[in-house]
């Protein structure tokens, strides 16, 4: 397998990923009851975006301090969209299905988080 060069934020697979999950959000919360429309559907949509949007405003930064920072923002919205998902299924909004596909996805994108945050802090302790 070739290695591409990574010359934007948009060739990381780890914000692919994150693309990916905020979509399937959108498509989950679509079918949250629409008295949730400012509460948790809302909250889950912010969360998701979040992720992917940190990944790009942290490459952006051209520090690897700061980026290392927007990176474990995106983590944290991905616990938050974590923890959403068990209130979603506690009240119904979605089913066991959709609910362990989606935390499967989220466990994914969290060890990718996780790996580009150790290689960013071991990229520091060199320099």
């Amino acid at each position: 397998m070739e290695n591409k060069k990574i010359e934007s934020y948009k060739d990381l697979i780890v914000w692919q990923k994150g693309i990916e999950l905020v979509n399937e959000i959108y498509v989950l919360t679509k079918m949250f009851p629409k008295e949730e429309m400012f509460g948790l559907t809302n909250q889950m949509r912010r969360a998701a975006v979040s992720i992917p949007a940190n990944i790009a405003e942290g490459w952006g930064r051209n520090s690897t301090k700061s980026y290392i920072q927007f990176v474990r923002i995106s983590r944290g919205s991905l616990y938050e969209i974590e923890t959403m998902m068990v209130i979603a299924k506690n009240q119904n909004y979605i089913n066991e299905e959709q609910k362990s596909s989606t935390s499967s996805r989220i466990d994914e994108l969290g060890k990718m988080l996780n790996k580009l945050l150790q290689k960013l802090d071991s990229y520091i302790d060199k320099n």
